[in-house]
């Protein structure tokens, strides 16, 4: 997991999606394109810190807890769960809030 700022998210956002300005979290496959000698690594999930904070005050988590929901998330992106549906979308929030509730089950 790797944590920027706004700045590189952007600039990341627009090189590997065509998309303007920071997202909170984008996830890497190592499952895609070249083998690398480690096939164990799902890939790389990177985190916008400036977001993540903006995320964290306007649903009342604390920034910690945020950072965890976020990593979650791009972590079933790895796993081949994506939000491009409604139908899909549904269901990644499904098991992004399971998967948080495990591990903060007072939420």
């Amino acid at each position: 997991m790797a944590v920027v700022d706004s700045d590189e998210m952007a600039k990341l956002n627009l090189t590997y999606r065509g998309k303007e300005g920071p997202t909170n979290v984008l996830s890497f496959s190592q499952l895609e394109g070249e083998p690398t000698a480690r096939s164990d690594l799902l890939g790389d999930v990177v985190i916008c810190a400036d977001r993540a904070r903006d995320d964290a005050a306007a649903l009342g988590y604390p920034l910690e807890e945020m950072v965890v929901y976020l990593l979650i998330h791009g972590i079933l992106h790895l796993v081949g769960y994506d939000h491009a549906t409604p139908p899909d979308a549904t269901e990644m929030h499904r098991r992004v809030e399971a998967t948080f509730l495990k591990l903060y089950p007072d939420r």
